[in-house]
């Protein structure tokens, strides 16, 4: 029986990809058969480790571009080389994002022009340069790595919370403008996810107030997730796999939240 999953001769390109979120991702989505165009800074070394594991572990090819994603003209050769190695791009997952917290009469205005650039001007970009190819072929999916942010706010993060809603809103207005074709755009909207960052700060909670380590994640996690778990990269590469799926061909314009009831409240 075919597996209804398969990404077999598909290509997915995930931004920032190289750690957390956007390798979880790229990896669910590699285990399906998908090649993938991994982006992102990192030690190049390590980098190269990377590609050759999912590689080798998947059977599938893997290359890395390091395009900054604040820079429309690195953005621009980074789908040009996607295209050339791979003749274009299947899946794009728009997952690079930065954050700072201010409130916003202290925000820096170069702060904000930074996390707007990435985490919203930067998914337009290769949004706008992979249409058409996945257009042509009357079949595509993007998915626009949100957050719960992207649906409620939260003091200090002004930039970040403006910029994800705006990429809600950037994933709606593309699903519209899709909708009488094979190509399909949704958001997925995590809320605290356990990638190695965050990990660290609660190894820092922990230790700072002499808390076990499931004491540490409770407090942090107290204010906003109910569930009082972490969501994980492989739920989010779970959902992203179930979004190029056949099953999910009139799932379109989606803001899908996995944030532990976050936004239930």
């Amino acid at each position: 029986m075919s597996n209804p999953l398969s990404l077999s001769g598909k290509t997915a390109l995930v931004t920032g990809s190289t750690s957390g979120i956007g390798l979880g991702i790229a990896c669910a989505l590699a285990a399906q058969g998908a090649n993938i165009v991994f982006n992102g800074f990192g030690d190049a070394a390590d980098i190269a480790r990377l590609q050759e594991e999912t590689a080798k572990e998947f059977g599938v090819r893997t290359v890395h571009h390091n395009a900054d994603m604040s820079k429309p003209a690195e953005i621009e050769a980074m789908m040009a080389f996607a295209t050339e190695q791979f003749g274009g791009v299947d899946v794009l997952v728009n997952n690079a994002g930065i954050q700072y917290v201010a409130n916003v009469d202290e925000f820096p205005v170069e702060k904000w022009d930074a996390i707007i650039a990435i985490n919203l001007t930067s998914a337009f970009h290769t949004t706008r340069l992979a249409l058409p190819a996945m257009k042509r072929k009357n079949w595509g999916r993007i998915i626009n790595l949100a957050s719960a942010h992207g649906l409620v706010g939260s003091a200090g993060k002004s930039a970040y919370v403006a910029a994800k809603h705006g990429l809600v809103g950037l994933t709606k207005v593309t699903a519209l403008e899709t909708a009488r074709t094979g190509v399909t755009v949704n958001a997925i909207c995590p809320g605290f996810v356990l990638t190695p960052l965050v990990q660290k700060q609660v190894d820092d909670r922990a230790a700072k107030d002499g808390l076990s380590n499931d004491a540490a994640k409770h407090a942090l996690l107290a204010d906003k997730q109910p569930s009082g778990d972490f969501v994980t990269p492989e739920q989010l590469g779970g959902l992203a796999v179930f979004l190029c799926s056949a099953a999910a061909n009139e799932v379109r314009g989606a803001a899908w939240n996995v944030d532990g009831g976050w936004v239930a409240q």
